[in-house]
C-alpha cells in the first residue's frame, strides 16, 4: 500500500534550520508531485510547497517563500524540505502528501523557539 513517512523534525531556535524528508513506497513515486502542508496548534491546514513529479517545477507559499527550498530524488523515493530562517510561526505539524491529497503522511513535528 501507499506509505508516505515524514522525518526530520524537532525543536531549533529562531534563524536555525532543518531538513524534513518525506521517503514514499507502494506506488509510482517518480510520476507524482508531491507537496508538504502544515498545521499549526488551533489553526488550519495550509499549504506549504510543491514540486513536480520530475522536480522540474516548484512552488512555495508565501509565507516561506525565500526561505525553504523543495526538493526530490527520485532514486531514492524522497522528497526534501529544507527550511532556514525558521521563525516561532513555522511551529507546527508538518506533513507530505501526494495523489492530489489522496495520501498523507503522519507528520513531523516542528517547534521554532
Amino acid at each position: 500500500q501507499v506509505q508516505l513517512v515524514e522525518s526530520g523534525g524537532g525543536s531549533v531556535q529562531a534563524g536555525g534550520s532543518l531538513r524534513l524528508s518525506c521517503a514514499a513506497s507502494g506506488y509510482t513515486f517518480s510520476s507524482n508531485c508531491v507537496g508538504w502542508f502544515r498545521q499549526a496548534p488551533g489553526k488550519g491546514m495550509e499549504w506549504v510547497s510543491g514540486i513536480y513529479d520530475d522536480g522540474s517545477d516548484t512552488y512555495y507559499g508565501d509565507s516561506v517563500k525565500g526561505r525553504f527550498t523543495i526538493s526530490r530524488d527520485n532514486a531514492r523515493n524522497t522528497v526534501y524540505l529544507q527550511m532556514n530562517s525558521l521563525q516561532p510561526e513555522d511551529t507546527a505539524l508538518y506533513y507530505c502528501a501526494t495523489n492530489g491529497g489522496k495520501y498523507w503522511g503522519r507528520g513531523t513535528q516542528v517547534t521554532v523557539s
